[in-house]
């Protein structure tokens, strides 16, 4: 009698347990109430090397998950960028140095190296809190996505079978299991299975650049080595990155021909070594010396290569992430950090359509943000590896890269390269129409970074701090000022509006809960600590003591005041300013526009969340 292959369910299969598979099993998980599963083929997960750096908006994001402290608290701050170019004696010689985050609204005005490994432990960690862990090592064998439309519209239904197969199964009986999946999210690396699977492209070009990276503890003379170093020479190009415990990693630009394998046209570790590439490290950093005080930890080369996947999803039911869906060079250090926030973009979606909150349209949106942005990536990569991995110009030698050149392309990519400048064009979920109305927020970017004074107990309170990634939208109300008779009457009317059954804070009401369930409203008001009396402000403004802020300073006199002006944002009315789940601003309005704001949450939100059709 044949053997029955054990088979099981899942709202959500994640394949691969990298940074972008964990953000999303982590994002999930914390959300509740969703069946999860993360699977990875290598029986343990990497302790060493690989991804290492951490950009400003990253550790935002970190944050609204609670994660970033411990990133925080165990790896390297670079706040500074040294230049170093050729000099007139030969070797290299210091040129400038200035801040490496050169974006004013940064809440963490730094960079933080850290390896992967421990970045993935805190994920890690944090899932066991949801008691979910990454099941491994297993590996897909088959997947089959339902052409039936009534399967692939229906919320109830499982369109994806995905079979795996236990890798250190004891017996044949143990070893293989079918899973069905409403939804799966390749997040398997740049050799993607899954992209593979479904005859996705990668589009794109392989350059000639080829790099080797050695991470170890340095006996230096170097004076910046604690600070990221960007260093041109005749010998050819090196990065300098600080990291935690006392490590720092080099990147070497390497002659091409010396570690390429002829027959393949790739890069082959074979033909490579860490003394080798120690060896060109020398001779880039002359006059300076450098040099293991022990043995190297981690090293590897590769060939850059900037691709593009041909899309990013397959019927809004099977997703592609990470380098599944985008390669580029690490020069910018964007792989890791892109990656994450691919699934920081995806999870919340995906989790208010499983929830029955939102129209599964809005799936569509992570293809055309994220991919979009991936775009953008390897258009600015391109650049960007050009002139790092080009020639030095010298006095003997003007046809080459100038300092100058180099540096104005650092300082116009910081908004990029730091993650603060993504921004996501029009769409269901952006929506810019009344963007003259907050004059220095962006819809489409993130939210700024501000303190405000909590108006109950006067404790000042970044707001990014009351935006976390829990799948909610951010109704921010900046009521303006509350003291003049005719703007209470404009107030208290407009707690009416949204009071009654049709405004949108009721309408979505997750099935006959308060609205909070799928709205999180805060209050913002124009008012000074000393006389302010949050009670005074209707009801619906106050679902929570803790909700009710003030534009003011703290205690100190120091910290906080000006909100409304360094937002853009009149005192004078009422303004609305929606962010969604993910730290991105979906639209901004004035009272007057009410009617807009009703518009654009019925064009994807569900009433009541009674649908259980896709």
């Amino acid at each position: 009698m044949p053997l029955q292959t054990p088979e099981s369910f899942a709202d959500v299969l994640i394949i691969g347990a990298g940074p972008a598979g964990l953000m999303c099993a982590n994002a999930l998980a914390a959300a509740g109430g969703i069946e999860v599963r993360i699977i990875d083929q290598r029986p343990s997960k990497i302790s060493v090397g690989h991804a290492d750096g951490l950009h400003p908006r990253t550790i935002e994001v970190l944050q609204s998950y609670g994660l970033a402290e411990r990133m925080l608290r165990e790896g390297s701050r670079m706040y500074m960028c040294s230049f170093y170019n050729p000099s007139h004696t030969g070797g290299i010689e210091f040129t400038t140095r200035v801040p490496d985050v050169t974006v004013p609204t940064a809440r963490f005005p730094f960079k933080i190296a850290l390896h992967q490994g421990a970045i993935e432990d805190a994920f890690l960690d944090s899932m066991a809190q949801h008691n979910l862990k990454v099941d491994r090592p297993v590996k897909p064998l088959a997947i089959e996505l339902s052409q039936d439309q009534e399967q692939l519209h229906s919320l109830s239904s499982y369109p994806i079978k995905v079979t795996l197969a236990r890798l250190d199964a004891a017996t044949d009986a143990e070893k293989l299991e079918v899973v069905h999946a409403k939804y799966v999210v390749g997040a398997d690396g740049a050799h993607s299975w899954v992209r593979k699977a479904f005859g996705v492209t990668m589009d794109g070009d392989q350059t000639n650049y080829v790099w080797g990276v050695v991470d170890m503890v340095p006996d230096t003379d170097f004076p910046d080595i604690r600070h990221r170093a960007a260093i041109h020479s005749t010998n050819g190009s090196l990065m300098i990155i600080p990291r935690e415990s006392e490590k720092v990693r080099l990147y070497v630009q390497l002659s091409g021909e010396d570690f390429v394998d002829p027959g393949t046209g790739r890069v082959s570790k074979s033909k490579s070594s860490p003394e080798k590439i120690l060896e060109v490290a020398r001779k880039t950093l002359h006059p300076f010396h450098i040099s293991p005080l022990s043995d190297i930890e981690w090293w590897t080369i590769y060939m850059i290569g900037q691709r593009v996947a041909s899309k990013f999803s397959v019927e809004d039911r099977v997703f592609i992430a990470g380098d599944a869906c985008h390669t580029h060079s690490p020069k910018a250090g964007q792989g890791m950090n892109a990656s994450m926030n691919d699934t920081h973009n995806l999870a919340w979606k995906i989790t208010q359509v499983l929830r029955g909150w939102a129209n599964p349209s809005i799936l569509r949106t992570y293809e055309s943000e994220r991919r979009k942005y991936a775009q953008d990536l390897i258009d600015f990569d391109k650049r960007y590896a050009a002139l790092f991995s080009g020639k030095a110009r010298t006095s003997a030698d003007q046809d080459g890269i100038s300092h100058d050149e180099f540096f104005k392309a650092y300082k116009t990519a910081s908004g990029f390269t730091s993650g603060m400048g993504i921004h996501y064009g029009p769409s269901m979920i952006v929506n810019a129409k009344h963007q003259c109305c907050a004059e220095n927020l962006v819809v489409g970017q993130r939210m700024i970074p501000q303190i405000f004074v909590r108006a109950a107990d006067a404790r000042p309170m970044e707001i990014h701090d009351l935006l976390p990634a829990d799948t909610l939208f951010k109704i921010l109300i900046f009521l303006g000022s509350a003291n003049e008779e005719s703007r209470l009457a404009e107030i208290n009317a407009l707690a009416n509006e949204l009071s009654s059954p049709t405004s949108f804070l009721q309408r979505y009401s997750a099935d006959g809960q308060p609205s909070a369930s799928v709205f999180d409203l805060i209050t913002i008001v124009a008012g000074n600590k000393e006389n302010f009396n949050y009670l005074s402000i209707p009801q619906v403004f106050r679902p929570h003591w803790s909700k009710v802020l003030l534009d003011d300073t703290d205690v100190t006199g120091k910290v906080g005041g000006d909100g409304y002006k360094m937002l853009g944002i009149s005192s004078e009315s009422v303004t609305f300013v929606i962010v969604r789940p993910d730290g991105y601003i979906g639209m901004v309005a004035p009272v007057a526009a009410l009617q807009d704001v009703h518009e654009y949450f019925a064009s994807f939100l569900l009433p009541c969340h009674g649908s259980s059709s896709l």
